[in-house]
C-alpha cells in the first residue's frame, strides 16, 4: 500500500517551484536525458550491528535542491560522508558524476558542520576562500589570474556578509563569522555538487538568508545540486524539490508536501507524530529526536521513490533534531 500522504500545496509557491522543476525535468530527460550527479543503488549503511538505513535507492540532479532530514544518529552526515568517499557503504552501490566517490575533486564542494577553530589559528579568511580556488595547485601564478581569484573571493566573501573581516584571523572570528566563510570557500571552485551539513548553525536570520538566497542563486544559474542536511528546513522552505526523511523506520522520499505529513512521519517513527501546519509553516510534533530503535524491513517505509528528478510540489517544514 502507498503509504505516502498527498496534501494540498501551501500558497502559491508550490505552483512556481513545479514550472521551475518542469523546466528542469524537460532539460535532463526530454532534451538528452542528462545523468544524475549522485545516484545510489541499495545503498546499506551500518556501524557495527546498528544499520542506519538500507536499501536506499536514490538520484540526485542537475539542479536539484534536496533536504536531508531526520533525528539525531539516523545517518544524515554519514550520508554526506559516503558520497566525499570518506565512509564506504555497508552494501550497494555509489557513483558521484558517474565517478567513485572521492575520485571528483573540485566538482563538490561541501559545507561542514560548525567546529570552532583555536584561537592562535592566524589564516585569514580571505586565504580560506582563495584556498578553495587554488589549494590544490603547487607552484607561481600569473599575476593575471591571482588577481582574476583575489577579485573572485573578495565577490564571495561579500556575498557572505564577510568581507568586513576578510583579513582577520579565522581564530578571532565568531562561530557565525567563521560558518559564513566556509560557505563561500565552498562555492568558490563553482562546485557542480554542494554537499551542506548544517550550514546555517551559528548564523542569525540575516545570515541565513544570504547564505540560502547564494545557494539557491547558484543551483539556478549553474545547475549546481544541492544536498542540503538540516534540522530546521524553514529558511530553504521555498527552495526545496525533495525531502529525504531518515527515520528509525527507514526513509521516504519525495516532495516536501508528501513526506511531511502525520501519516508518513508517525510510519517512519512508529509512534503518534502529528504535522500541524501553521500558515506556510510544518512543524513536527512528538517526533523523537533520536534514533533508539532501527526497523529497516523491505516495506514501503523502507525505499520511497528516489528515482527521477526533483519534483516537489510545495513547502514543507521540520523541527526537528540535529544529525
Amino acid at each position: 500500500m502507498d503509504r505516502t500522504e498527498a496534501i494540498a500545496p501551501l500558497h502559491d509557491r508550490s505552483a512556481r517551484g513545479e514550472a521551475r522543476r518542469e523546466a528542469r525535468g524537460e532539460a535532463r530527460s526530454d532534451a538528452g536525458g542528462a545523468a544524475p550527479v549522485i545516484s545510489l543503488r541499495g545503498g546499506t549503511l551500518a556501524y557495527g550491528g546498528r544499520v542506519l538505513w538500507q536499501g536506499l535507492d536514490l538520484d540526485v540532479w542537475p539542479g536539484e535542491f534536496l533536504a536531508v532530514l531526520g533525528p539525531n544518529g539516523s545517518g544524515k552526515t554519514s550520508l554526506l560522508r559516503v558520497v566525499l568517499g570518506l565512509r564506504r557503504l555497508t552494501a550497494g552501490s555509489v557513483t558521484v558524476l558517474g565517478r567513485a566517490p572521492g575520485n571528483v575533486g573540485r566538482d563538490i564542494g561541501y559545507v561542514p558542520q560548525h567546529r570552532a577553530l583555536p584561537a592562535h589559528t592566524l589564516v585569514r579568511a580571505r586565504d580560506v576562500v582563495r584556498l578553495g580556488m587554488d589549494g590544490h595547485r603547487w607552484g607561481p601564478r600569473p599575476a593575471r589570474r591571482r588577481a582574476d581569484r583575489r577579485h573572485r573571493a573578495d565577490e564571495l566573501l561579500e556575498a557572505v556578509g564577510a568581507a568586513s573581516f576578510a583579513d582577520v584571523p579565522l581564530g578571532r572570528l565568531s562561530g557565525g563569522e567563521q560558518q559564513r566563510v566556509r560557505v563561500a570557500q565552498a562555492l568558490a571552485t563553482d562546485p557542480r555538487v554542494l554537499l551542506c551539513d548544517e550550514p546555517l548553525l551559528s548564523l542569525d536570520l540575516q545570515y541565513q538568508r544570504a547564505v540560502t538566497g547564494l545557494i539557491d542563486q547558484r543551483r539556478r544559474t549553474a545547475g549546481t545540486a544541492v544536498v542540503f542536511v538540516t534540522h530546521e528546513i524553514n529558511p530553504v522552505l521555498g527552495m526545496v524539490d525533495r525531502v529525504l526523511y531518515l527515520a528509525p523506520g527507514g526513509f521516504r522520499i519525495g516532495p516536501p508536501d508528501q513526506v511531511m505529513t502525520t501519516s508518513t512521519l508517525s510510519e517512519l517513527y512508529g509512534t503518534r507524530v502529528d504535522v500541524v501546519r501553521v500558515r506556510d509553516r510544518v512543524v513536527v510534533v512528538g517526533a523523537p529526536d533520536a534514533a533508539m530503535t532501527h526497523n529497516h524491513g523491505n516495506g514501503p517505509t523502507g525505499n520511497g521513490n528516489g528515482n527521477g528528478p526533483g519534483n516537489g510540489n510545495g513547502p514543507g517544514t521540520v523541527e526537528g533534531g540535529r544529525t
